[in-house]
């Protein structure tokens, strides 16, 4: 299968993407930078639109569609950011946005949902496909499926953060990016490769769902169970069909972090940087505290994926971590 996105798709993204997403800021931390003996660089996605980088891919491809579609509506299924996204994207291009979301995904994200017009379809998680479900209710409604990850136009939007990064910091060395289904790292590897060939691109999974990895080293898509992870954007148990057939190409390594680990990052990035970051949004950070990748004396890029995470839930996770540390 030919890779189905390069650069001049994410530059187009970046034309339908200007004055309408956010240009996300990229902080530094001296003590990040001694904690970890490299220079570390955040892309922030926490502060783009609907809390996450999600936004980027849903507006390009929703933005891409004719009237007669947009009219009729569209149909996402996620746990949460892309749902935010679509709903946000659809409100905003005159349409209406359908998601399929877990019945068990964080309120936060479910409320955000409803709050930005979506209606919010429940399923469960655990017993039944949401890839199934989305495709009966969007042909039966005549909706347009939006995908999370696993299309051309959302890969290329979702690889403007890369572009943004790498305009603000154009020497970097290595690029950390969160995944998932692998639409983020998919977008961002093919930038990142094209501008700057030397660069070594890393995925960051949670330990108990790593199937990017083990897909990766198989040489082939491997599926593995519901993950049961903090990081409930980190989710997917197989990556896209089109995702796999970029990332096998363009990314060098996938690592994989605890969730005593994420927490850890999410605390740090609270603490020193002012930055709140949902537990998927802090693997990035987490893989270099934890030393599970060898940064030292090199420039880093580190894509922090979102902020969605209740005031409530963020204070449980992080206190649990200090109590630990304090027992």
């Amino acid at each position: 299968m030919p890779v189905s996105i390069e650069l001049a798709d994410v530059r187009r993204a970046a034309e339908r993407l200007a004055g309408v997403a956010h240009r996300t800021p990229v902080l530094t931390s001296r003590t990040l930078d001694e904690r970890t003996g490299a220079h570390v660089h955040v892309k922030a996605e926490c502060f783009q639109r609907g809390g996450a980088f999600k936004f980027r891919g849903a507006f390009n491809k929703i933005s891409s569609l004719d009237e007669d579609a947009l009219r009729q509506g569209v149909l996402a299924y996620s746990s949460g950011n892309h749902a935010q996204a679509v709903a946000i994207a659809a409100a905003l291009l005159g349409s209406q946005a359908t998601i399929v979301m877990p019945e068990d995904a964080p309120a936060a994200k479910l409320d955000a949902t409803r709050g930005y017009g979506a209606e919010v379809v429940p399923y469960d998680r655990w017993t039944e496909n949401r890839e199934e479900i989305g495709a009966r209710l969007a042909e039966e409604r005549g909706l347009e499926l939006v995908r999370p990850y696993d299309d051309p136009l959302v890969m290329a939007g979702q690889g403007t953060v890369a572009l943004e990064l790498l305009e603000d910091v154009p020497a970097l060395d290595i690029l950390l990016v969160p995944v998932s289904g692998g639409g983020l790292i998919a977008g961002c590897a093919t930038v990142a490769k094209a501008l700057r060939p030397g660069i070594r691109v890393v995925g960051v999974e949670p330990e108990a769902g790593d199937d990017t990895r083990r897909s990766l080293a198989a040489g082939e898509r491997r599926a593995v169970e519901v993950p049961p992870t903090i990081a409930d954007g980190l989710q997917a148990t197989q990556p896209g069909v089109l995702t796999f057939e970029v990332n096998r190409e363009r990314v060098d390594e996938v690592v994989t972090v605890s969730d005593d680990e994420i927490v850890e990052a999410m605390a740090f990035l609270f603490d020193r940087l002012k930055l709140v970051s949902e537990p998927s949004g802090a693997v990035g950070v987490a893989a270099l505290l934890s030393g599970k990748l060898d940064a030292r004396d090199r420039s880093v890029g580190v894509v922090l994926s979102g902020g969605n995470v209740g005031a409530a839930r963020f204070a449980e996770l992080v206190s649990t971590a200090a109590a630990g540390r304090a027992g």
